[in-house]
């Protein structure tokens, strides 16, 4: 697909997109005068306010990581804006080589028109997820996390960014370190950084019961796909892991929290075998009903559909080409059609 096929399917997509308010799901021709904050919304895409931070995001997050290490997929920024896109997440460079410094002119051009968040891990490397921590290595951890996101800034080029996370976290003690969020508080006080957040793809329940207790988090984004919490060390569902349907009541109380959910790894468990998946088109199929199964979504995109209706506010998905590009916007901007 070239860029002209491109823009010509945002045409179609755009001809079929909501024009109303209904729950978070906003449209372009909604008011602006209202508190929440608007970037960038187009009639191709759709929009849900983000926890407690009341962003408008649009419900695909551009995954900017391993897309634009390398700068393999910075050409499909600028495509990504014009259908809407307004969320674009990235990592620090100990994890995605050049990310951030490939993202850097595309947020100059666009800084008050997009949300950028990033995210880098925290040490000790090798804690296990019941691992009791010391107060030494919190002190260590919140020490790294303040020079992650100083250098983040450097490579993005910019003073300030919207959210940054903690980074596939699995421990709940290093959720509840009041170091950790002391620096946080500093880096906020010092027009670094707006929101706090993490990242988790492994004991994701327990985490995100912790974030909850504390009430300090605005942002989570958790490895879930429509049979549940996804396992990032053994790339695999969660072992006895409930089903996303069945894990609506800790959604709902995440959500109370303020906390705004954003979903990932929801399609890894299909994904070609060289991309870490199982190649497993059908692994959602059981938790489907007959409207989603009928309707002219790929299996991608059914699933990215069926995340988003049933407790995510937004999903962030790794795009490389036109066509997952494509594919992923038209999922997250009619997937409330087959629901309901």
């Amino acid at each position: 697909m070239n860029r002209r096929e491109f823009n010509k399917s945002l045409v179609t997509v755009a001809v079929g997109a909501p024009f109303f308010i209904s729950g978070g799901l906003v449209s372009k021709t909604s008011t602006k005068h209202d508190k929440l904050d608007h970037r960038n919304e187009q009639p191709s895409m759709t929009y849900w306010k983000l926890g407690r931070t009341n962003f408008m995001s649009s419900r695909l997050v551009f995954g900017c990581g391993a897309a634009l290490a390398g700068g393999k997929a910075v050409r499909l920024l600028d495509l990504a804006f014009e259908a809407g896109i307004n969320h674009y997440d990235v990592g620090s460079d100990i994890v995605y080589k050049g990310s951030e410094r490939s993202l850097s002119p595309f947020l100059k051009a666009n800084r008050g028109n997009i949300w950028v968040a990033s995210k880098a891990p925290l040490p000790p490397h090798n804690i296990k997820p019941e691992d009791q921590v010391t107060l030494e290595q919190t002190k260590a951890a919140a020490n790294s996390w303040t020079k992650s996101l100083n250098q983040s800034l450097k490579d993005l080029q910019t003073e300030y960014v919207d959210a940054y996370y903690l980074m596939a976290v699995s421990n709940p003690a290093l959720i509840g370190s009041e170091e950790i969020y002391k620096a946080f508080l500093d880096a906020k006080t010092a027009g670094k950084v707006g929101y706090f957040g993490l990242s988790t793809h492994k004991n994701a329940k327990k985490v995100l019961e912790a974030a909850i207790k504390t009430g300090w988090y605005d942002l989570a984004m958790i490895g879930i796909t429509p049979a549940g919490w996804y396992d990032w060390t053994t790339k695999e569902i969660e072992k006895d892991a409930p089903s996303l349907i069945a894990t609506q009541a800790l959604l709902k109380q995440a959500r109370d929290a303020g906390i705004g959910l954003i979903g990932m790894k929801a399609v890894r468990l299909m994904a070609p075998m060289q991309a870490g998946g199982k190649e497993d088109v059908s692994a959602f199929d059981k938790f489907y009903d007959k409207k989603l199964l009928e309707s002219p979504l790929n299996p991608f995109q059914s699933a990215y559909a069926y995340v988003l209706e049933n407790g995510l506010d937004v999903v962030n998905a790794d795009m490389q080409n036109f066509t997952h590009l494509e594919e992923n916007i038209v999922a997250a901007a009619t997937s409330h059609t087959y629901f309901g």
